[in-house]
């Protein structure tokens, strides 16, 4: 078990009590919405049987189990499961092939079984990797497939194809027919249904109807829409809407006329084989994408698991595939028109699916009555809403790197299918990606003394990978004879074994051979990718702009000597134009070190810009110039922490020793002479002492010293430790490991 593992435990258990909290927390929202998403569901399943070659029944199967039962064991709030557009070509073609319906529902077994072993081995890390730039781009075409989909039925056009919602087909195969079957004939009464339909939606917010709760303004134009084709019946037969224009569920007589059961015998056949995997590929990453696209529409931004989704939707394509529906995925159409009608939790999923069962068992007379122009209305808004000039306007002004993915996923999409759309926009992606890191894999500072040395300083950022080769090679093989190049690696916590290669290439021959001379800083013995999450207490988390008391700032200097240990270090690149901020900004702490101590103290302590003054003093010693300034730090520029900090093998001070080992005639050195006073050490018996120890010794001593000077010669400062107003600290560098040891404030031992 890795060590993250409680936390992980802890995430999956907080999702679990969230929702078993949640499922019932919105029922004035989730009902509504799960109704609509029902209405709008009943169609797209009937359709997509139909564009699979397989029985319509199967569709309203698969669409009860996405439902009932993908509902309940899936963990996302939003997401809605049901027949799978993408795999509709997949399932047409394994259908023929196969040359029985049985033997297909074994293979979607299995592909179900394959699914549930994907999920248990955290494949659905995929999703994580997934730019937003695509998931958009997937958002938008299924927008535009929406909206070019739904015009025949907004318009009651009589056209077998468009009745199909069958998106993997090629999107613009057949387009002359359909625009002359379009002109050639429509149906009056759907274009006015439609009409109507969309007025109601995009002014709803500005009628009185939008206090109803209860009533979402989809469902509204559905009720709205069966209420006036009756009326049109009777009043205006030219506009009455029957047939093909309505809703149509098959009537189910007996059980044995619903369910179908696979042909085991076939468990052998390779064939079979190959789509399981196929359907269980397609699938999975169909429902990944989805999920990751379903996330970024709900207004409350919540993340869904994917491994467990891989599980439920796995499960789901094994009781399809038992009792005779078709392929389950994460189905973007549902979910956005679940989101868009406003549902909170999954409760809206598990009541589409539960209706979907009651209609086909008991209400297929009421339902059939529902005009298709109606609901093309309703997917008609959900579709512009997905693709609106707002959105497009946005990618574009993030830039190429953003943009040109966005629409090259959408233009290949519309050409294509869903899978191979999103793979294309993958693919310049990644183009983009690469060229990023090829112009950005370090920060690069170049410094020009006396114009006679050109000096180049190369720091590294967090994570260097076999992506930054290229840029890494072009900067320093193009360095001219006689430059000095200092590579900086303090801050990288991981550095690919190929890029350590180049360097030693470098070092040991380019460079020698062209004069240039080379420094590597800062790397480690050996680096491993971190797959491991520190888990940090909200408790330790440390605001800047909550740090109100001295203790509140010790702490935070001591977390970030503990990040910089760790080698967790935060960088604090900041350009010029910048900094001017940080002179609006109090000063947090004065540091007193020793003029030998040349490590940079924001490094050590993981600061930021203005956080620190320091201040130095041979010994740490304070003398009264340097306390007054103290004052004065504290007084006027804000500061509310005094911290003293010596540090390990001083060598001032073990010269000092040795000198007075070697020359006892010769005068005391003032920064011994305190600690001679305090009888810290007889000058007699040095030669039998460790210098080493004796100076580290010496060095604290000298702090705590130092902080009484500041007691006992200023009243100001005195009052305001005293009052807990400033704090007065001290703490030990330690150059060995660079841990800084910090003691507990002065004031809690002085009043």
């Amino acid at each position: 078990m890795s060590k993250n593992q409680p936390f992980k435990d802890l995430i999956e258990k907080a999702q679990i009590e969230d929702i078993s909290r949640s499922v019932l927390s919105k029922p004035g929202k989730d009902i509504p919405a799960g109704i609509v998403v029902f209405l709008v569901a009943l169609p797209l399943c009937l359709g997509i049987a139909l564009a699979s070659g397989a029985p319509l029944i199967s569709g309203l199967i698969s669409g009860m189990i996405g439902g009932l039962v993908i509902g309940i064991l899936s963990k996302s709030h939003t997401s809605v499961s049901g027949p799978a557009a993408s795999l509709s070509a997949v399932v047409l073609v394994a259908i023929n092939t196969l040359q029985d319906f049985e033997i297909f529902l074994l293979a979607l077994f299995l592909g179900g079984l394959i699914q549930v072993i994907l999920g248990f081995l955290k494949s659905g890390m995929i999703a994580d990797y997934m730019p937003t730039s695509i998931i958009k781009g997937l958002l938008a075409a299924i927008g535009l497939i929406l909206i070019f989909s739904q015009l025949p039925y907004a318009l009651g056009v009589e056209m077998d194809d468009s009745r199909i919602l069958d998106y993997s087909q090629d999107f613009f195969s057949g387009v002359k027919e359909k625009i002359m079957v379009l002109a050639a004939s429509f149906a009056p009464g759907a274009l006015v249904l439609s009409v109507i339909s969309l007025l109601v939606m995009v002014f709803w917010d500005r009628t009185p109807l939008k206090k109803i709760k209860l009533l979402p303004p989809s469902l509204f134009v559905v009720i709205l829409g069966v209420l006036l084709n009756q009326l049109f019946k009777f009043f205006i037969p030219e506009l009455y809407l029957s047939g093909v224009h309505l809703v149509s569920i098959p009537e189910i007589n007996d059980i044995s006329s619903f369910l179908t059961f696979p042909d085991f015998s076939a468990i052998t056949s390779f064939q079979v084989w190959t789509y399981a995997f196929t359907i269980a590929i397609i699938g999975s990453i169909a429902t990944l994408l989805n999920l990751e696209a379903t996330d970024n529409l709900d207004p409350h931004k919540r993340r869904s698991p994917p491994n467990q989704e891989l599980v439920a939707q796995g499960i789901g394509n094994t009781l399809a595939g038992l009792v005779g529906g078709i392929p389950i995925t994460s189905v973007i159409v549902r979910s956005s028109v679940n989101i868009e009608a406003g549902a909170e939790t999954k409760l809206s999923t598990i009541i589409h699916g539960f209706l979907l069962a009651i209609s086909v068992l008991f209400l297929s007379s009421v339902i059939n009555l529902i005009p298709l122009a109606t609901l093309a209305a309703i997917l008609l808004l959900v579709g512009y809403k997905l693709t609106s000039f707002t959105i497009i306007s946005r990618m574009y002004h993030k830039g190429w790197s953003q943009f040109v993915p966005f629409a090259v996923t959408v233009i290949a999409i519309l050409m294509t299918d869903v899978l191979i759309g999103v793979l294309i926009g993958s693919a310049s992606s990644v183009f983009f990606l690469l060229r990023g890191n090829y112009y950005n894999p370090f920060y690069v500072e170049e410094t020009n003394f006396n114009n006679k040395r050109k000096t180049i300083r190369l720091e590294l950022s967090n994570e260097v990978s076999f992506l930054n080769k290229p840029a890494i090679k072009r900067t320093l093989w193009n360095l001219p004879k006689g430059t000095r190049v200092v590579i900086d690696a303090s801050f990288s916590s991981y550095i690919e074994p190929d890029i350590l290669e180049i360097f030693n290439d470098y070092k040991n021959t380019f460079a020698k051979e062209n004069q240039i001379d080379i420094t590597i800083t800062g790397l480690r013995e050996n680096y491993s990718p971190k797959n491991e999450v520190v888990v940090v207490d909200k408790k330790e988390i440390i605001d800047k702009n909550e740090l109100k008391t001295p203790s509140q700032i010790l702490h935070y200097l001591e977390e970030g000597n503990k990040r910089y240990v760790d080698g967790n270090l935060v960088s604090r690149r900041f350009q010029n134009k910048e900094l001017k901020d940080f002179i609006k900004v109090d000063p947090l702490a004065i540091v007193v070190n020793c003029i030998d101590m040349r490590e940079p103290l924001n490094m050590l302590l993981n600061s930021g810009i203005g956080d620190l003054i320091p201040l130095k003093a041979a010994g740490s010693l304070l003398d009264t110039h340097l306390i007054n300034s103290i004052e004065i730090s504290c007084r006027e520029q804000g500061a509310r922490l005094i911290l003293i900090m010596g540090h390990s093998n001083n060598t001032l001070i073990k010269n000092a020793l040795k000198n007075l080992l070697e020359k006892p005639a010769d005068p005391i050195s003032p920064i011994l002479q305190p600690a001679l006073d305090g009888g810290v050490f007889v000058p007699e018996n040095l030669h039998q002492v460790d210098i080493n120890s004796l100076s580290d010794k010496i060095s604290i001593w000298n702090m705590d010293y130092s902080q009484r000077e500041i007691i006992r010669s200023n009243p100001y400062l005195k009052t305001q430790i005293g009052e807990n107003k400033i704090g007065l600290g001290a703490a030990f560098f330690k150059r060995k490991n660079g841990k800084i040891d910090f003691y507990p404030l002065f004031q809690e031992s002085f009043v």
